[in-house]
């Protein structure tokens, strides 16, 4: 072995610029050009008859569930054409690609070599076609039986002092039935360490949300969109991230409702969007979405809610019983006067001020809430991953609960998942805090007694690799390096396993930076066909309004050497147990059937699951506070306004707020292509976007090469190699894509309470590049 093939490699994209080209940026989104560019990545990768295949069945009632946003089908009719977005279509020529790696690709192509190629590249080489190990000290993975890959983690898992000391990460792509089954397994095996992508994205709407309404989950259905006076979008760009969410925003606006846009950015999918689907869309005529448009600073939603939760106040007092629901308050509601008394100490010109909006807008915005009640609020990311997310969403609750605007039609809360059954992961009991009641329950069906002790979440179990504490890491699915903060660090702490597992479709940089043994588990994606014995069998996923319906692949899969998700479980817990188990797995590993007659035995909500979800659209699970029922630990029956301070910056005078964002052509940490054209960036995603004041006074140029530093705690995080783009961003703002800027986020840099990485702001210094 060669003393550069011992090197370890890259935890990170390679520093090394592309050649950047910025045209214009966009007014609207979708229309004929999403159209083409879908056309042609779904060509390219499936070939036209496969890709046609695939998009022909993608989201509809017999066919599978997208495996990008968790946005609902609609309850009735979908359409005839494409019941998916341009990023779905995409999605799918990812996973119905044709291109494959066998045995022979990882005997040609080192670790270290891999690891030199960016996101992009590593993505775009195929899907994997059989088991492969990687044994220590080697250089190239190396196929493996299936049966010798689970004999190899169950020896190890059982090799281990304690359970403890292995941890267990679910993507938001796992269907109910396999993520059931992982948590049971890895429950009988001991340990509630349950990672997963929730804590990365919308833990703090579950805390928030749970701890007022008695739910971690929205409020709404997709009918409500259609029957509403306000929509409010904070912290969420739906064009690119949950593009099917126009057309319910376009199909509401039509039907009277006023759209509030607010994000600290321009973007193109809250201000047009031209439905390829209609004549006029196809003919370039776009339909205005946004009413109003709030450009708020990062980070500066709390003091707009708070603004015109106060404006809203002061209208009530000039009409007294016009403007808040009274009735609602008193019913269903506690602490609204030590609400009031703290709203009263805040002063309307520093509240705007902190926002960074025109306080004549936020008395616009005011206006338009006044004399309405069915108001929904949607948000996302740039909400959540704040230290203080969990307060911001306690405040947007505080602002619908003046209203009543929550437990009626066309009104509630709606956080918007970014992933297809992320919410369904939930649900199943991935989750590192269950409670005692759903404890006692497994122990009642199963008779095996459940590890009680609270497990570690994605910060924790990145914390505890690097402390030694944790041995074994087993991911099924995602891309854990890339999507989780301090790229450096958590690199650091995977090379300190003594095994780490990946169950995969696509080869990702996770697989790159490993423990000491690793092993990728190749498995079905969901457009795959799925049979066993013969017989094409169907999974079942929950969207972000509760609605779990079947999904049920027909694509012939690329290899027979793969193996679906609930199977791989069901293995591995044989090899894990043996005779010990009272599980009986191979019940499981042959029938999905018999994994949904025991949850509807273990979860509320699932009773006649086998019968009701073969009911075409599905079904909804209980939501009490849909139907204005509340029920929580510190209020009992009704919803606790929350008293909430304005977060507190303290930001050096050479110091940039930033929040990392997604390209247009990415979902999560996969990378469909390199360019970004609502935002007018082609070939290129090192890029820093400035507001054009900041960088006059810094002395810095359009397409200039610059370095980022954070110092947080002490500690110097340096993410090379950037390229300056002028663009609409509140002064002292900034905006750079994941994960290449990750590197940047802290480790301990968190939310309260929900422990998400506050991936949407951390505090930058800015340098021109040094090196050539």
């Amino acid at each position: 072995m060669s003393k550069k093939e011992q090197e370890q490699p890259a935890a990170e994209n390679p520093e090394k610029l592309l050649h950047l080209k910025i045209t214009e940026q966009k007014h609207w989104a979708a229309g004929i050009p999403a159209v083409k560019v879908a056309m042609v990545d779904i060509i390219q990768e499936a070939g036209f008859v496969r890709g046609m295949e695939g998009l022909f069945k993608m989201n509809k009632k017999d066919g599978f569930d997208c495996s990008g946003c968790a946005w609902p089908d609609p309850d009735d009719d979908r359409s005839p054409i494409a019941e998916y977005c341009e990023n779905g279509a995409k999605a799918l020529a990812e996973e119905a690609t044709t291109k494959k790696l066998t045995a022979d690709f990882f005997v040609r192509n080192s670790v270290f070599d891999l690891a030199k190629l960016n996101d992009y590249e590593i993505g775009k080489k195929g899907r994997i076609a059989e088991p492969v190990y990687l044994p220590k000290g080697a250089t190239h993975y190396q196929p493996i039986s299936w049966d010798d890959a689970f004999k190899k983690i169950g020896d190890k898992l059982n090799s281990l002092p304690s359970p403890n000391e292995a941890a267990f990460y679910t993507s938001g792509r796992t269907s109910n039935e396999a993520s059931f089954t992982y948590q049971l397994f890895v429950r009988e095996y001991g340990t509630n360490n349950l990672p997963d992508c929730s804590n990365m994205c919308h833990e703090s709407s579950g805390v928030a949300l749970t701890e007022t309404i008695g739910i971690g989950k929205g409020t709404v259905t997709l009918d409500d969109f259609y029957d509403t006076d306000v929509i409010i979008i904070m912290g969420q760009n739906p064009g690119t991230n949950h593009p099917r969410m126009l057309s319910a925003l376009q199909k509401g606006k039509r039907r009277g409702a006023k759209i509030i846009a607010i994000n600290p950015l321009h973007e193109a999918g809250l201000m047009g969007f031209k439905n390829p689907q209609t004549v006029k869309g196809i003919l370039g005529i776009d339909s205005h979405l946004a009413d109003l448009y709030l450009q708020v600073k990062i980070n500066g939603d709390m003091a707009l809610l708070k603004a015109l939760e106060k404006l809203l106040y002061q209208a009530e007092l000039e009409n007294p019983g016009k403007v808040f629901d009274h009735e609602f308050i008193q019913n269903s509601t506690d602490g609204y006067e030590a609400f009031l008394t703290s709203l009263k100490r805040y002063d309307l010109d520093e509240l705007a001020h902190e926002a960074g909006v025109p306080l004549a807008q936020i008395k616009e915005a005011a206006e338009m809430l006044k004399d309405k009640s069915r108001i929904i609020v949607c948000w996302a990311m740039g909400i959540t991953q704040h230290k203080n997310g969990v307060d911001t969403i306690k405040e947007i609750v505080n602002l619908t609960a003046i209203k009543g605007a929550i437990g009626k039609p066309g009104a509630g809360l709606c956080p918007v998942r970014g992933h297809s059954n992320v919410q369904g992961n939930r649900t199943m009991l991935i989750y590192d805090k269950p409670s005692p009641k759903q404890l006692d329950k497994l122990k009642e069906v199963f008779g095996f007694e459940p590890p009680r002790e609270h497990g570690y979440d994605v910060v924790e179990s990145i914390q505890a690799m690097h402390e030694g504490k944790l041995k074994v890491f087993f991911a099924m699915g995602g891309n854990f390096l890339s999507a989780t903060p301090d790229t450096v660090y958590t690199a650091e702490a995977m090379r300190k396993l003594e095994m780490s597992v990946h169950v995969s479709t696509k080869l990702n940089r996770s697989h790159l930076v490993h423990g000491e043994e690793a092993l990728i588990l190749p498995t079905l994606a969901r457009s795959d066909k799925d049979e066993i014995n013969g017989e094409a069998q169907f999974i079942t996923c929950e969207n972000s309004m509760g609605v779990v319906q079947m999904s049920k692949g027909m694509l012939k899969p690329i290899s027979d050497d793969l193996m679906n998700e609930n199977q791989i479980v069901c293995n591995l817990a044989k090899a894990t147990f043996g005779d010990r188990s009272v599980v009986n797995w191979d019940r499981y590993a042959m029938s999905y059937d018999a994994v949904r007659d025991d949850i509807a035995k273990v979860i509320p909500g699932f009773e006649d699951y086998n019968q009701r979800v073969r009911i075409p659209a599905g079904f909804y699970l209980p939501n009490a506070p849909r139907t204005g029922k509340f029920e929580n630990k510190l209020n009992g029956t009704k919803i606790g306004f929350a008293i909430t301070e304005l977060p507190k910056h303290d930001i050096a005078a050479d110091e940039y707020r930033m929040g990392t964002i997604r390209s247009h052509d990415q979902f999560n940490t996969t990378l469909y292509g390199l360019d970004d054209r609502y935002r007018g960036i082609h070939n290129e995603r090192r890029v820093i976007f400035m507001n054009e004041q900041d960088m006059r006074k810094a002395g810095f140029k359009s397409r200039e090469k610059v370095d980022l530093f954070n110092y947080y705690g002490g500690v110097e995080r340096v993410a090379r190699l950037f390229v300056v783009v002028p663009y609409n961003i509140p002064e002292g703002n900034t905006a750079t894509y994941y994960p290449e800027a990750n590197v940047l986020i802290p480790i301990d840099s968190v939310a309260e309470k929900s422990n998400t990485p506050t991936s949407k702001l951390v505090f930058i210094k800015i340098k021109k590049h040094e090196g050539v």
